[in-house]
């Protein structure tokens, strides 16, 4: 079994069971290229930027929790790549970045296309590996899997210098990929201590965030709240783990989260915190969050517990594990009067959603696209005005269905991603929502989406404005509109139809329901577009560095 380098790569990549990659090729990495030509099981799909190739590998990585691989050529290849991959960090999200890199005996000699990738990625990667010898290259590959997989998963860099991918290796042995890293145990005593806490509670809230999505236990999590008759609140990240209907769920909390899910937390006694991280768009002033409740906070990662606030009981863990333990032992609980209290605050305080039953409003658009899209549907956003409207008011009901930027708050994340996405469910509708601003970012892959013939339905919320930064200096910058609003309109439905996308106005259409259930029912790529009044504001709103009880509007 002799192989070169690149060869050697892609052998892995294929025991790995990889059947999706996405890069752009370069000088640097055009041995690893010529191997993934002669690939029988791998699809190359060729991004039109590398940052685009990194968060079409998210896209897949989100909607299966699997890893997605990407790759790269040397220098400007690589650090295109940085952004998806620090997206990839904050998000838990597991990647493989493939990157090229000079011959070893020029690295240090700013050589064409040379950078320091290594260093450059040390910040924003779970690990990084440069493969200076051929013979490390199966071990280092194998290790990539499993760091990226194991406990908190994230995104891990191989750079492979070119002439490591054409040196040639003889195996003595087929490859075997490593196996994941054990996860911590937890006594058993530390599951009753947090029943006992829960037992003790009369108000206690159930705080659910991304990793039990990532955990695959959101049946088990929702199973638990039933048992303990306890209110649950997501993050943005957690979106999905419970149905959004159901009525134990009180709603996202934080910065755009309703007003009755920030004032019942304020009462609580107890918070169940599981697979979150209290970030600050999440509780606000940390000092003045849910200050008289006790906290239970499992996490697979050590460094989140007490990392942001000190829990009574902390548990480093896998939170599929606790849950299992958790229903094993807990006991039928009936909390009446809190959750009236909380129904009571649900119906005094409700999310407003002004204009939904215009399906040319923010909110009516999202609930129009909710009602005619059908089947399997992922939600993906990009980061705004318009990625709060859908976390606020879309009816999600499964985990990942939300693929969204939540860590990082990339803007141009949505289009790549929902590629991503479509690639990884080509069965399903993929629903894209973005903002003009959020769409000029990574257009570019519009053609990459064509090519792709990709069942992706873009749905274009268009202010002509940086809508999330307009409102911020209205409302804190003595409405000093400075650098938010664009003095040029662009005419987004020609661009797309330039790309080869089916295109539809909304704004132009005599039955816009319909225009768009068409739209959205047609295989293959769709561009819809819609005109938001620059004015439409995302409410409730927590001012940054305020309390979370601190809400503006809604």
């Amino acid at each position: 079994m002799q192989f070169t380098g690149a060869e050697l790569t892609v052998h892995i990549l294929e025991q790995h069971g990889i059947s999706i990659v996405a890069g752009i090729p370069g000088g640097a990495a055009l041995p690893l290229y010529d191997a993934f030509a002669r690939s029988k099981t791998i699809r190359h799909v060729l991004a039109r930027h590398e940052q685009g190739a990194g968060f079409i590998a998210q896209g897949m990585a989100r909607a299966s929790g699997k890893p997605g691989v990407c790759l790269a050529s040397s220098g400007p290849g690589a650090t295109n790549l940085i952004t998806a991959i620090a997206d990839a960090k904050l998000d838990s999200i597991p990647l493989i970045c493939i990157t090229a890199q000079v011959s070893t005996a020029m690295i240090g000699t700013d050589a064409f296309q040379e950078v320091d990738t290594y260093g450059i990625s040390i910040p924003v990667t779970k690990h990084n590996f440069l493969v200076r010898n051929i013979a490390d290259l199966p071990h280092v590959m194998s290790e990539a899997f499993r760091i990226a997989t194991s406990g908190r998963p994230g995104p891990v860099w191989v750079d492979i210098p070119k002439d490591v991918q054409l040196a040639k290796i003889e195996l003595d042995a087929p490859y075997q990929p490593a196996a994941i890293a054990p996860e911590p145990e937890i006594p058993q005593t530390t599951v009753a201590a947090a029943l006992e806490m829960l037992a003790q509670s009369t108000a206690p809230i159930l705080y659910f965030g991304g990793g039990i999505i990532t955990g695959e236990a959101s049946e088990l999590a929702v199973r638990f709240a039933e048992k303990a008759d306890a209110p649950v609140v997501t993050t943005l990240m957690g979106l999905g783990t419970i149905p959004t209907d159901h009525p134990l769920y009180l709603g996202m909390l934080g910065m755009h989260g309703t007003r009755a899910t920030n004032y019942v937390m304020e009462k609580a006694d107890l918070l169940f915190v599981m697979g979150a991280r209290f970030d600050d768009r999440a509780i606000g002033k940390a000092s003045e969050f849910c200050p008289n409740a006790k906290v239970v906070h499992i996490d697979i990662d050590n460094a989140e517990l007490g990392k942001i606030r000190r829990p009574e009981l902390e548990i480093q863990g896998d939170v599929k594990t606790f849950l299992t333990s958790l229903n094993a032992q807990i006991a039928q609980a009936s909390r009446q009067e809190w959750n009236t209290y909380v129904n009571h605050m649900k119906q005094e305080f409700p999310l407003q959603t002004p204009d939904i039953d215009d399906p040319l409003s923010h909110y009516g658009l999202i609930r129009a696209c909710a009602q005619v899209a059908s089947g399997e549907v992922h939600v993906v956003t990009d980061v705004g005005q318009h990625q709060m409207w859908v976390a606020q008011s879309y009816p999600l009901d499964t985990p990942r269905q939300l693929l969204t930027s939540g860590g990082l708050g990339t803007m141009g994340f949505g289009l790549p991603a929902a590629i991503g996405a479509a690639l990884q469910k080509p069965d399903a509708t993929i629903l894209c929502f973005t903002g003009d601003g959020s769409i000029m970012m990574n257009i570019q892959e519009l053609a990459t989406a064509v090519e792709e013939k990709a069942n992706l339905k873009v749905i274009l919320m268009n202010n002509n404005a940086l809508g999330l930064v307009h409102q911020q200096q209205e409302l804190f910058y003595n409405k000093n509109l400075f650098a938010s609003g664009y003095r040029h309109e662009v005419d987004f439905l020609k661009i797309a139809e330039g790309f080869g996308f089916h295109t539809v106005d909304l704004n132009t259409q005599a039955d816009p329901v319909k225009a768009l259930e068409d739209a959205i029912q047609t295989p293959g790529p769709a561009f819809i577009h819609a005109r938001i009044d620059v004015n439409e504001k995302v409410y409730p709103m927590v001012a940054p560095g305020a309390a979370n009880t601190d809400m503006i509007g809604g």
